[in-house]
């Protein structure tokens, strides 16, 4: 599969729809694509070079555009009035393959007396399959269920409240994102399996859904290995986070999970979570959901967590099933002795949504807010 940018649905944008700090909407198409071209401009007064793929979001944002807009004729002939660098007429030759190279070789720097720059000597071969960084990524079939993440994550990121930094070695969880050539990723879930990687690791099998609508089975050790290469973790800046001191009593974990339940009623409701509060880790709470009809006798994956402090778990359990009792998942369930159980912290809301409902209880300020079912959204009481 080709590689795509960060952004999907911004590499479509080539007319700058999806930008969220514009003060205002142009009147015509004509009017948003000058505009949107404008930014190109003013990218390059500021920098003196063209935005390229590969930069930041926002760069990165530019180059798609610019790119989409030299596709298509009718489009650059009508910017070439506002074309005051001469970014559309550029024409540069771009190498697409590695033969070019060799081809356009017309002195031989890349041989010498007969000996290519492919026979390689002392150095040892490296037998690792490359097949072991990329699995083949197939169409997600329920992508619509993620698509909220993504763009909460794509707003905390413009918004500063998440950064992009280099991945180092280190643990990859369920619920987290990271950015793999480009590509924003979710790791849906991991699956630890009883066996070792080439290098007698412990191995295991993740479900990665991706930011284009794609998802893949890869290795866990693989994924690790290419993020080393080619990856970008991201993490909540710690600039944003409250100042915890000594005094302060950890409690446990705020925890939101979607079920991986096949029962047609749960799979095909749309921002379906269980919200609820975990003394112990989260993974070990969710060990054995598939046994226990709180989660609705089945698997169930992390989208997030939240560490708290000097947090009452059944006070904060009360103001969430208040909050969103009109919300509140109505379904039996049978347990494996054949006893019908109705679950209490199963709740329809988006992700979004939950994320800041979550952040009004542990400022102490939800009792202004309520839940408007019939819009999704939180409003404040009068």
């Amino acid at each position: 599969m080709d590689k795509k940018d960060l952004l999907d649905l911004i590499n479509d944008d080539n007319l700058g729809l999806l930008d969220l700090d514009k003060k205002f909407v142009s009147a015509t198409p004509d009017d948003r694509l000058t505009e949107s071209f404008m930014e190109i401009n003013e990218f390059f007064s500021l920098h003196n070079v063209e935005p390229k793929s590969g930069g930041d979001i926002h760069e990165h944002k530019l180059a798609s555009r610019l790119k989409h807009i030299r596709e298509n004729k009718e489009q650059k002939d009508f910017l070439i009035k506002n074309d005051i660098y001469g970014l559309l007429e550029k024409n540069k030759k771009e190498i697409e393959v590695l033969s070019e190279i060799l081809d356009d070789d017309e002195f031989g720097l890349l041989t010498l007396e007969d000996e290519s720059i492919f026979n390689i000597k002392n150095v040892a071969k490296n037998n690792r399959n490359k097949a072991e960084l990329v699995a083949r990524r197939q169409p997600c079939k329920e992508f619509d269920k993620y698509e909220s993440l993504f763009l909460d994550c794509q707003n905390n990121i413009r918004s500063g409240r998440y950064k992009l930094q280099r991945f180092t070695h280190g643990d990859i969880k369920s619920g987290e994102f990271f950015v793999l050539d480009g590509i924003l990723l979710y790791i849906d879930s991991i699956s630890m399996e009883q066996e070792k990687d080439s290098y007698g690791k412990e191995d295991g099998r993740l479900r990665c859904i991706f930011e284009n609508g794609t998802e893949s089975g890869m290795k866990y050790r693989s994924l690790q290995k290419a993020l080393e290469i080619s990856g970008r973790s991201i993490t909540q800046d710690l600039n944003t986070q409250e100042v915890v001191n000594d005094d302060d009593d950890e409690t446990g974990y705020i925890y939101v999970l979607r079920s991986l339940s096949k029962n047609p009623r749960i799979a095909t409701t749309k921002n379906l979570y269980k919200i609820g509060f975990s003394t112990t880790s989260v993974e070990d709470r969710i060990k054995n959901a598939d046994q226990d009809p709180t989660y609705l006798m089945a698997s169930v994956s992390i989208v997030a967590t939240y560490r708290c402090f000097n947090m009452n778990p059944q006070r904060f359990e009360r103001l969430i099933h208040r909050f969103f009792i009109e919300s509140c998942l109505d379904i039996e369930v049978t347990d494996n002795q054949g006893r019908g159980y109705v679950p209490k912290e199963w709740f329809i809301a988006s992700i979004v949504v939950i994320g800041n409902v979550i952040e009004l209880i542990i400022k102490g300020e939800i009792v202004n807010y309520s839940y408007d079912k019939a819009t999704e959204s939180i409003v404040k009481i009068k």
